[in-house]
């Protein structure tokens, strides 16, 4: 993270770097112009040290600036979207060190093209207002990306909780009784499951960890896979020491990267102490040498673990990479509101590229040849906690194709309504090399789309909105040709 004051350094060398460029001298130049050490200007220019005001003075001077100029942290048109992007207090919440940036870096980059990098900035931000993208959705596609440059496997987060479970003495696949226990134990924090579901306010609530009183309010409507995951995260943020964390299962909208990327430390460390790497990598190769696919391939594994589906296939996203070489995949989650018609992705992680289908905020109508939406229709037609189903998606007129498995469930706190979690397997030598059961001819294939409103397979079952972009395109195309019989 970047303070304040890094900023303000920031900001400083970036103005006179591009002075000085703008004027043209060297730094020796501009050292015997002003009397400063070229080490020392060099230093000013790389963000690590902010002059003493008879110093800003005499560079004003040798650029013909004023000093209030010099000082301010505004700047000139051609610069001013870089300025603001550094005033904004992005670089203050964001780990740039964690994508390989440092100030000295950030110097460089703004600096060496500054008219480019500020008409960059510029497009990036109208566009951001354009589609009234608010930052939380900015820090959650910085956080996919920094998953995806990790394979999402992080191996210090996987000595965390193989270091937690063996001085826990933990055995098997832990309780829910002793995960409560171990937190009391460990950090003396109490949970309470009486309050959160029977408060009319507060009852959509999943969790709240209250500092001053030192206990977890979990909420008695959620499963009992779905609470032993909050348990299993607050024993993350607590073993961790994690300070900078939210206290709700939802983040708010003032939540800092560093927030965000903490509670994913600690729903990381869940997924580990509920579910061994070592023990899911075994039970993940037995399965590998079924010749066909079966749903109670996956059901074996939720029941032998007892976490939810989304734990699940979140955490085959940071085995399968790691152990397997399959990281060419992706994971979606979706909800179901307004009957069978509407459907928005919740949460999504792309790895080794941006596969389809992925969330937009166009309001578009989601293809409904997907299985992360035909599990959810098959909902009211079973008598389960949950449906499992799984089909190869081939994209339409590409060779693109996916192995996508599903499992649809009911939402705890509205019944009318489902959501679904789907890992999605580009089908390569690497996955049918690892899995016998996808040279299986049976599996079920069905061609599939983004949208509705971009999709142009002719008379679709399935279509609930017209595809509008489609036709737009073609009388664009239409007129193009007409203008060329000109």
């Amino acid at each position: 993270m970047i303070s304040d004051n890094d900023v303000l350094k920031l900001i400083m060398g970036f103005k006179v770097k591009h002075l000085r460029s703008r004027v043209g001298v060297s730094y020796q130049e501009l050292s015997n112009r002003t009397g400063l050490s070229v080490s020392y200007l060099n230093d000013i220019e790389k963000g690590k040290k902010y002059p003493k005001p008879d110093k800003i003075r005499m560079l004003a001077e040798a650029f013909e600036v004023s000093y209030d100029e010099l000082v301010s942290t505004q700047a000139d048109k051609k610069l001013r979207p870089v300025v603001e992007l550094l005033n904004s207090g992005f670089f203050k919440y964001f780990p740039t060190e964690e994508f390989g940036l440092n100030l000295e870096k950030l110097i460089d980059i703004f600096s060496n093209s500054p008219d480019k990098i500020s008409a960059f900035i510029s497009t990036i931000l109208k566009m951001v207002r354009s589609y009234q993208i608010e930052k939380e959705h900015f820090y959650r596609v910085a956080l996919r990306s920094y998953q995806d440059m990790h394979d999402n496997f992080f191996p210090s987060l996987e000595k965390a909780a193989e270091d937690f479970r063996t001085t826990s003495k933990l055995k098997g696949i832990p309780s829910l009784t002793s995960l409560k226990q171990l937190l009391y134990d460990k950090f003396s924090i109490e949970t309470d499951d009486t309050k959160l579901g029977n408060h009319e306010k507060l009852r959509r609530f999943r969790s709240y960890y209250s500092e001053s009183a030192n206990k977890l309010y979990v909420n008695s409507q959620l499963s009992e896979e779905q609470q032993k995951f909050l348990i299993a995260k607050e024993l993350g943020f607590q073993h961790l020491g994690i300070g900078e964390r939210p206290h709700e299962t939802t983040l708010n909208k003032e939540a800092s990267f560093e927030k965000l990327l903490n509670n994913f430390r600690a729903s990381y460390f869940a997924a580990s102490l509920l579910m061994s790497s070592d023990e899911l990598v075994k039970d993940l190769q037995k399965l590998s040498v079924a010749t066909s696919w079966n749903p109670k391939l996956i059901e074996s594994l939720l029941k032998k673990f007892q976490v939810t589906p989304e734990t699940l296939l979140q955490r085959l996203t940071n085995i399968l990479p790691k152990h397997f070489g399959i990281d060419n995949l992706f994971f979606i989650r979706l909800d179901n509101t307004k009957g069978l018609v509407n459907y928005r992705i919740t949460k999504e992680l792309h790895l080794s590229g941006l596969h389809k289908p992925y969330q937009n905020q166009l309001e578009e109508h989601l293809c409904h040849r997907w299985v992360s939406i035909s599990s959810i229709k098959q909902l009211n037609s079973v008598k389960s906690n949950y449906v499992i189903d799984a089909q190869v998606s081939e994209y339409w007129q590409t060779d693109n194709a996916y192995f996508c498995i599903s499992i649809a469930e009911p939402d705890r706190f509205d019944n009318h309504n489902g959501t679904s979690v789907t890992l999605g397997l580009s089908m390569n030598e690497s996955l049918r090399g690892a899995f016998n059961f996808m040279k299986d001819p049976d599996l079920r294939r069905r061609t599939v789309h983004t949208t509705c409103e971009q999709c142009s397979i002719p008379d679709c079952e399935h279509r609930v909105a017209p595809p509008t972009i489609v036709n737009k395109r073609r009388l664009e195309e239409e007129l193009e040709e007409e203008l060329k019989k000109l």
